[in-house]
């Protein structure tokens, strides 16, 4: 049976040091790096960040494009306020605002941006989900 976890996200990325330059404007550090790729520890797991043409290779599909996919990444926060401090830094760093924090149908506050790279954030405090002194989902 295949264990049911992620342990890695890997976002393709059409310039490394652009999209560095990013996650660090929002405050992110970045846990390690290895030739063409940034790593930044979440805390059990971490995100990549991989040049698209060396992912391509990498995934066995040389010159192949790659794009950005039906996939939203989310953080959460404990409270509304909190995800307007995100939503408004993200900004500042030069993310594209997609939908501005708001009260949502299934009771919680969400917004969402795009990284440089067109990669989907939510922002959201979900009032139902508790978040550890680590920030992680308890």
């Amino acid at each position: 049976m295949t264990p049911q976890r992620v342990n890695l996200i890997t976002l393709g990325v059409a310039d490394l040091q652009r999209a560095r330059a990013f996650y660090d404007a929002l405050g992110w550090e970045s846990s390690e790096s290895t030739p063409g790729v940034v790593f930044y520890d979440l805390g059990g797991m971490k995100l990549g960040l991989f040049g698209l043409e060396p992912l391509a290779e990498d995934q066995g599909r040389p010159g192949a494009t790659l794009g950005t996919g039906a996939v939203t990444l989310a953080q959460n926060f404990n409270s509304p306020q909190e995800v307007d401090v995100a939503f408004a830094q993200a900004l500042k760093a030069g993310a594209t605002a997609l939908k501005t924090p708001e009260k949502v149908f299934w009771g919680g506050y969400s917004g969402y941006y795009a990284d440089l790279d067109g990669h989907v954030w939510e922002v959201a405090h979900n009032p139902f989900w508790t978040l550890d002194d680590d920030g992680k989902l308890a």
